[in-house]
């Protein structure tokens, strides 16, 4: 059996591909662009760019926010955030569909001749989890110790996720205070030198330049991120449950009829499949 060449069958039937499709994720690029521009224009359309510009602002928006940051977490915590928040602009996503038909077909074939599942391993190694969940119901494990091993791994995954989403919300709420920060200390300069009017310029562009920084910082660029990370993880989290159900269900030799409404059960109402129910799938024997 050629798990690449059925699944693809199924695809033309009316489905997906359950394999990971790489790329950069236009939501997200789209959007940033989109504020970015929205607020360059608005920059530009009031006279010189270069009054934006002030070195000691970013110094104490970047500079407070990192240090802040790193304090309520740990420096390895903060370097996996900014790894996760980087992965989410170019990232690999399954369609929840094309997985549970992926597994499904796994278990129709494994039914039929146990040994497929040693065949098919080299062309799952596009997807690691689904190669080691197969992995260790080909090598006869017992399904309560293949459940057991998986679940912690994808609850694991899920938990580090979770840190770097929480990283990256919480340097979104440091920015604007660091940028308010900020404007009380270019006030207090502002303030102590009304004499000289020479300095009055610069400190009124501390003021008002680092509560700026904070808040493009926070709002347009770290809060968005860190939802997105979260939305991948939940999007993780589910593909790995999936694959978990229908190992443990290959495992324990179960009819595939009833893996389909194991799966049906964790999967969203708008993505639940009809497998084997061909008349009521609209001419699609294989996907809904």
């Amino acid at each position: 059996m050629s798990l690449t060449r059925d699944s693809a069958e199924s695809s033309r039937r009316g489905g997906r591909s359950a394999r990971p499709r790489g790329g950069v994720d236009m939501a997200t690029l789209v959007g940033l662009a989109a504020a970015a521009v929205v607020i360059f224009v608005a920059m530009a359309s009031g006279g010189s760019l270069r009054a934006f510009v002030d070195p000691p602002s970013l110094i104490i928006v970047l500079g407070g926010t990192l240090a802040v940051t790193t304090a309520s977490f740990s420096l390895p915590d903060v370097a996996i955030a900014w790894r996760d928040a980087g992965a989410v602009l170019i990232h690999r996503t399954s369609d929840p569909r094309g997985v549970a038909r992926q597994v499904l077909l796994l278990a129709e074939a494994a039914r039929r001749a146990p040994e497929t599942l040693r065949n098919v391993l080299p062309e799952l190694k596009h997807e690691s989890f689904l190669h080691r969940s197969v992995t260790l119901v080909a090598e006869g494990l017992p399904p309560d110790d293949i459940e057991r091993m998986l679940i912690g791994e994808v609850e694991a995954s899920g938990a580090g996720k979770v840190k770097s989403a929480g990283v990256l919300r919480r340097a979104s709420e440091v920015a604007p205070a660091m940028g308010l920060i900020g404007t009380l200390v270019g006030l207090v300069q502002m303030l102590g030198s009304l004499n000289d009017p020479s300095s009055i310029g610069p400190a009124m562009a501390l003021a008002l330049l680092t509560t700026f920084y904070g808040a493009v910082l926070g709002n347009v660029a770290l809060a968005p991120l860190a939802a997105k990370v979260e939305r991948t993880a939940e999007e993780d989290a589910l593909v790995k449950t999936l694959y978990t159900i229908g190992a443990v269900s290959i495992a324990r030799q179960e009819n595939p009829r009833r893996l389909e409404m194991l799966l049906n059960a964790v999967l969203p109402p708008g993505k639940r499949i009809q497998y084997f129910d061909r008349d009521s799938d609209r001419g699609s024997p294989r996907g809904a």
